[in-house]
């Protein structure tokens, strides 16, 4: 039971895409073949870092998550794990993934991995009651995974990085703008500061969502005209962005539960199938 709630602990469905991303930045940047053991390596550091980084989350949020009926049964608030458990659990994981990536794979992408880390739960996470913004300053740990990967490979930092961190800047916005509108009570009766409760009507949420859906089609094409990748990305990018910003309009059009499942499982279905473009476009390329 305790191994099942310190996995849990993890959220191993988010740290699965965070090294998904980060092994997409990877393989965009390598120069021919990827190096199979340093692909490794930045998988499994990334991997460590980003189940102790939602491990600390969850313990911040220990207190809140029990006001919330999605989170009441986590571990932490239904009092199957002690809080000191958790912290321990979490800055030995953490600790383990930044030592990994210093020693197998660099100190930039150990760098990129430890500020994302900070940034997540020393800025994003206790300024969630503070104001609606934080989703913004919440979206740049998220994209950051993918320029780590994109580091590890042996690449500078570069333009091509940056649009990389784009995407996925871009993405989590309509993503979590839908997330947050199907669990505004949860939100608000834990204190949270959304756009969903702080404007009950949903039309700000709808606005936003569009208009970052709109850009991410942008920055979906950017990758390809800045050269990363070739017209089967192209194609993926095309597609899956109009698709993505139909959703957005929908949910701009009406702030309704089903316009709003509509755009969160569009968000869902939109990143892994254009990393998985972006990385067969770079492989068979």
């Amino acid at each position: 039971m305790i191994v099942r709630d310190l996995c849990a602990l993890t959220k191993p469905g988010i740290t699965a895409l965070v090294v998904v991303t980060a092994g997409a930045g990877f393989v965009a940047g390598a120069e021919g073949r990827p190096a199979l053991a340093l692909l490794a390596h930045t998988l499994v550091g990334t991997a460590l870092v980003a189940g102790g980084t939602n491990a600390l989350n969850q313990w911040w949020e220990r207190e809140l998550d029990a006001l919330m009926r999605r989170t009441r049964h986590r571990p932490l608030p239904a009092g199957r794990l002690a809080p000191s458990v958790a912290l321990v659990f979490a800055v030995g994981l953490a600790g383990l993934g930044v030592a990994e990536l210093v020693v197998f794979v660099g100190w930039v992408p150990a760098l990129l991995a430890a500020v994302t880390l900070a940034t997540y739960v020393l800025i994003y996470t206790p300024l969630k009651r503070r104001t609606s913004a934080a989703t913004l300053v919440g979206a740049v740990p998220g994209a950051l995974p993918i320029v780590a990967g994109w580091a590890a490979s042996g690449r500078p930092l570069d333009a091509a990085a940056l649009a990389l961190f784009g995407v996925l800047f871009l993405w989590q916005i309509p993503h979590f703008l839908a997330l947050a509108w199907l669990y505004r009570d949860d939100y608000a009766r834990a204190g949270f500061h959304m756009l969903t409760t702080d404007d009950p009507s949903g039309r700000a949420a709808g606005r936003q969502a569009l208009l970052y859906a709109a850009l991410l089609w942008g920055a979906g094409i950017a990758v390809f005209a800045i050269g990363i990748a070739g017209p089967l990305y192209l194609v993926a990018a095309l597609g899956l962005g109009a698709a993505f910003v139909g959703t957005g309009a929908g949910f701009a059009r009406a702030a309704t539960r089903p316009a709003a499942r509509r755009l969160f499982l569009g968000s869902i279905a939109y990143l892994p199938l254009l990393l998985a473009a972006l990385t067969l476009d770079r492989v068979l390329g």
